[in-house]
C-alpha cells in the first residue's frame, strides 16, 4: 500500500514538473511568436516597426538592447538596435554601424534592415562565426533614421516619394524638409546639393542643422575610434558606393575599399544574378558632398560604403513587395561580406583600426584645402 501511495506522489510530482516546464515552454513560444509571426515581405508603418523593435528585443534579450540616441524635428524617437553577445575575454568590443531609411521614400532600406537583424536572430546560435564576430563587435542598426519623413510617406498616395526630413522650410521659403544626406559635416555644400529649400538635395542651412543627421554624428562620433565599419543602406541603383562623392578626394585606402566592395558585390551576384556596380559617387552615379558615408570616412572610419538596392529604374523607390525578400537575400550575403572581412582584419590579423588618428589628421588637411581652394 505505501508503495503505491509513493509511486502515486512521484507521478504527480513528475506531472507537476512537467506542467511547469510545458507552461514556461509556451511563454518562451509565445515570445518567439511575437517577432516569428511578424511579415518581412512587406513593407510596414513607423508604428509597426517600432513595436517589432520591442518584441524582438524582449525576444532575445541576450543578443539585442535597444536605445534612443536623438529626437526628430516632429519629436519622434531615433532608435537603433545593438546586436552583440557578451564576452568577458574582451576588453572593448568593436562597433559596426548600419542605418537605414535616411531618404523617406527608400521603403526597400527600412525593411532590409528588420531582414538583417531577423536573419542574425536565426543564425547566431549555429553560425559559429556569426557567433564569434558577435562576441568581438556590436553591431548598431537604426531601422529608420528619417523617422517624420518616412512617417509622411505613409500619410497618403500623394506623399509616397517624399524624400526629405519634415523640418520647417527657412524664412521666406513654403517648402519644408533637408536631404539628410546632404547635411553631414563632410565637404558640406561643395558640389552636388542645392540651396533652394525647395529641391529634393537642399543640404540645409549649415553642415548639422538637422536633428537627424546630428544625433548620428554625435553618437558615431563618441565611437570612432573603435568603429570597424560604416553601412548606410539605400535604394535605388544596385550600387555599392565608397567615399568620396567630392571629385577631388579620394580615400587614402581605395583599393581596399574598392576589393573589398567587389567581394562583397560578387557575394551578392551569386544569389539572384543581380549586378551591383561598385566605385565612388562621382565615378558611378554623380558628384555629392555632405553624404553620412563621406563624414564617417572622414572621422576615421576605415571602411565606409552606401548599398544602392534594387532596383535599376523599372520601379525606382516604389520596388513590388514581391522582390523585398530577394532584394534583403542579395544584400544581407553583401553586408554579411563586408563585416566578416573588417572583422577577420582586426581581429584575427591584430591591426587594429587605431590608424584613425593619422587618417582623421590627413582628411582634415583635405577637407581645409578644399575650403581654401589649396589642393594639396
Amino acid at each position: 500500500m505505501e508503495k503505491k501511495l509513493l509511486q502515486f506522489w512521484e507521478l504527480g510530482l513528475s506531472l507537476l514538473i512537467l506542467s511547469s516546464v510545458l507552461e514556461t515552454s509556451n511563454r518562451l513560444v509565445e515570445g518567439s511568436e511575437s517577432t516569428g509571426s511578424y511579415d518581412y515581405t512587406k513593407y510596414h508603418p513607423m508604428d509597426e516597426i517600432y513595436k517589432w523593435m520591442e518584441d524582438v528585443e524582449r525576444a532575445n534579450p541576450e543578443l539585442i538592447s535597444s536605445a534612443v540616441y536623438g529626437k526628430t524635428t516632429e519629436g519622434r524617437d531615433i532608435t537603433l538596435l545593438k546586436l552583440g553577445l557578451k564576452n568577458s575575454a574582451v576588453t572593448e568590443k568593436k562597433v559596426i554601424w548600419m542605418d537605414c531609411g535616411i531618404h523617406a521614400r527608400e521603403w526597400i532600406a527600412p525593411a532590409f534592415c528588420q531582414w538583417f537583424v531577423k536573419e542574425i536572430v536565426k543564425s547566431y546560435k549555429t553560425d559559429k562565426k556569426l557567433e564569434q564576430i558577435l562576441q568581438n563587435v556590436d553591431v548598431y542598426v537604426t531601422p529608420v533614421i528619417n523617422v517624420d519623413g518616412y512617417n509622411f510617406t505613409w500619410s497618403n498616395e500623394t506623399n509616397r516619394l517624399w524624400r526629405k526630413s519634415r523640418s520647417a522650410p527657412p524664412a521666406g521659403s513654403h517648402c519644408y524638409g533637408v536631404d539628410l544626406n546632404r547635411n553631414f559635416n563632410a565637404n558640406w555644400g561643395t558640389v552636388g546639393v542645392s540651396f533652394d529649400s525647395c529641391s529634393n538635395t537642399y543640404c540645409g542651412t549649415s553642415a548639422g542643422s538637422e536633428p537627424e543627421s546630428t544625433a548620428v554624428m554625435d553618437l558615431v562620433g563618441s565611437m570612432a575610434n573603435k568603429t570597424l565599419c560604416f553601412l548606410t543602406i539605400h535604394s535605388a541603383g544596385q550600387l555599392i558606393l565608397l567615399p568620396y562623392g567630392h571629385p577631388e578626394i579620394s580615400a587614402p585606402n581605395y583599393d581596399e575599399l574598392v576589393s573589398v566592395g567587389k567581394a562583397a558585390a560578387a557575394k551578392m551576384k551569386k544569389l539572384h544574378g543581380m549586378n551591383y556596380t561598385v566605385g565612388t559617387s562621382p565615378q558611378i552615379l554623380y558628384p555629392n558632398s555632405g553624404s553620412s558615408r563621406d563624414w564617417a570616412r572622414l572621422i576615421g572610419i576605415p571602411f565606409s560604403y552606401t548599398f544602392e538596392l534594387r532596383d535599376k529604374g523599372e520601379f525606382s523607390h516604389l520596388l513590388p513587395e514581391d522582390q523585398i525578400q530577394p532584394a534583403c537575400e542579395e544584400a544581407f550575403a553583401g553586408a554579411l561580406s563586408i563585416i566578416t572581412y573588417v572583422h577577420d582584419k582586426a581581429f584575427n590579423s591584430g591591426v587594429l583600426p587605431n590608424a584613425a588618428v593619422a587618417l582623421t589628421i590627413w582628411s582634415t588637411v583635405m577637407a581645409v584645402s578644399l575650403n581654401t581652394g589649396v589642393l594639396v
